[in-house]
């Protein structure tokens, strides 16, 4: 009678350890999953509790009202970050065509200097060590310091005939 009340009591499968250690796991699973959930309410804001918490409703109107505002909340975030992004597009394009302009004003400023050298160059004395301007540029040292170029001093060099 006893084994017979065992067995009804706690149905067929009363005795299976099989389903005693799958229960177990269960509960643990759930425990640990409730403890995480507790742990992500007490580290989130009021803003991302929204996300975490489960609302329970009185009606589908209620529920559909909490959820419009959510989405406005968000779409109102989303249309801030486009915003954020087109002024840093705005902003890195106005950048580029500025840095652009510089590099062309340079590269003029620089054809030009090179056009000076070559029609001064023809007026050197052909004694002077300015005569050969390749051999300036390769004698030439940039200064860090001062933010210059170190050019040799002009040369005149007097041949002297015996």
């Amino acid at each position: 009678l006893q084994m017979l009340e065992r067995q009804v009591v706690g149905g067929e499968q009363a005795e299976n350890k099989d389903l005693k250690e799958k229960r177990k796991r269960r509960k643990k699973y759930a425990d640990e999953r409730r403890m995480q959930l507790a742990a992500a309410l007490q580290q989130s804001n009021e803003e991302s509790s929204d996300w975490v918490l489960l609302h329970v409703y009185d009606s589908i109107q209620e529920e559909v009202r909490a959820k419009s505002k959510l989405l406005e909340k968000m779409q109102k975030k989303l249309r801030a970050a486009e915003t954020e992004i087109r002024d840093l597009q705005s902003e890195f394009e106005l950048e580029k065509i500025d840095y652009l302009n510089t590099i062309r004003r340079l590269e003029r400023d620089l054809l030009l200097s090179q056009q000076l050298l070559d029609q001064v160059q023809s007026l050197v004395r052909r004694d002077c060590n300015y005569s050969n301007l390749e051999k300036i540029k390769h004698e030439s040292v940039w200064d860090e310091e001062t933010g210059r170029w170190k050019i040799p001093e002009p040369v005149i060099q007097k041949t002297r005939l015996p």
